[in-house]
């Protein structure tokens, strides 16, 4: 196969043309990495509401690209390139995916996957009129706008530097997540509709796609148990490869609880955190999901992880808890463990946002008892 290149245009843009076709690079796979995009996209679809958007991206982003029908036209998936951890490099896949970018003749590109190094030359290559990117001090700068990579930012904030590098209007930060009445429905099913037990309820997801993003499993029981002595009930969440650690949980609970493990889909987990009083979830696309619903949560992040990047950006509603700062004098330094704040420093988090009259989405959190802390 010949790579044609009459779609690799000037990137000038056309004088007095309007955008009606954008291509928008993420590449990314994690549910968190979808939702921390839907700012950004937002305000793609502000500037040129008419425009048909294409969402480069991988397989699993198909849900995304369905749910938010709104932002997103089309799924154009991206096959064979190399250098990225999730795509298999093929090189007539390759090939044949810009081949066929290429052919759609889009007016503008933004990479919004990240710093670049990988993705820039992806979005050159799908040859729009017009791209807009960021790049890391020292890498290749693309031709287009190219803005330095803010690496000190959240990522909602990074991807929202580059809509404003392109012109784009700035939206509202917070994700949202469309609900469908199936959604509920379905949650409902979990909950036991029309059941005896009207108790608010909980949800603890312990599990994590990256396994050092984990808080042990006992110390989730402990919260658990501490939520069912306090009046609610509690629901354990997460995917079909996270029975293991579900499991777990559910072993090293004294109370009893609701196993949805596996039995959810994106949008029925997502109805579910609609409707708790709290979620209580690992760094991990579950709390992303818990910030879109607005759902009060915990998030808890071990000493390596990175909450300024990765924590919902309002910290009213949803608290980011971290072990302590170790003290003065104690070992350090880059083989130094990973560390996990106790689990009183949750069930104080877990107090504040309960004893809370901020408005929410979510159900009463009316108790019968304290969150008293455990260590």
């Amino acid at each position: 196969m010949t790579l044609p290149t009459s779609g690799l245009q000037s990137l000038a843009p056309r004088s007095g043309a309007a955008v009606e076709r954008v291509a928008v690079v993420r590449a990314l796979p994690g549910l968190g990495d979808l939702l921390c995009a839907v700012p950004a996209l937002r305000a793609v679809r502000s500037a040129h509401p008419g425009a048909h958007v294409a969402l480069v991206g991988l397989p699993a982003a198909a849900w995304f690209a369905g749910r938010f029908d709104d932002l997103v036209d089309e799924l154009l998936v991206l096959a064979g390139v190399p250098g990225l951890p999730e795509v298999e490099p093929d090189p007539a896949a390759a090939l044949h995916f810009f081949a066929e970018a290429q052919a759609r003749r889009f007016d503008l590109a933004l990479q919004l996957h990240g710093s670049g190094v990988v993705t820039n030359p992806v979005t050159t290559m799908l040859g729009a009129a017009r791209q807009v990117t960021a790049h890391l001090p020292g890498q290749w700068p693309p031709p287009g706008t190219s803005i330095a990579y803010p690496e000190d930012a959240h990522e909602v904030h990074r991807l929202l530097a580059v809509t404003d590098a392109a012109g784009c209007p700035r939206p509202a930060e917070e994700a949202g997540m469309p609900l469908t009445g199936e959604d509920r429905a379905g949650a409902q099913a979990l909950l036991g509709a029309g059941g005896a037990d009207r108790r608010p309820y909980a949800c603890l997801h312990p599990g994590a796609s990256r396994a050092g993003n984990r808080w042990p499993a006992e110390r989730f029981a402990a919260v658990g148990d501490r939520l069912v002595a306090a009046g609610h009930r509690v629901v354990l969440t997460g995917t079909e490869g996270e029975r293991d650690v579900v499991g777990a949980v559910a072993r090293a609970m004294v109370a009893s609880a609701v196993d949805a493990c596996g039995r959810t889909s994106v949008g029925t987990l997502a109805a579910l955190f609609a409707g708790a009083a709290v979620v209580v979830s690992n760094d991990t696309g579950a709390a992303h999901l818990a910030a879109a619903v607005r759902a009060p949560s915990v998030v808890v992040f071990p000493s390596d992880g990175d909450p300024r990047r990765w924590a919902p950006l309002d910290r009213d509603r949803h608290a980011r808890v971290g072990p302590e700062p170790p003290r003065v004098g104690a070992p350090a330094g880059p083989a130094a463990p990973a560390t996990w704040p106790v689990v009183g420093a949750v069930l104080d988090a877990l107090a504040r946002l309960l004893a809370s009259p901020a408005p929410s989405s979510a159900s009463s959190a009316t108790s019968d008892g304290p969150l008293q802390e455990v260590r």
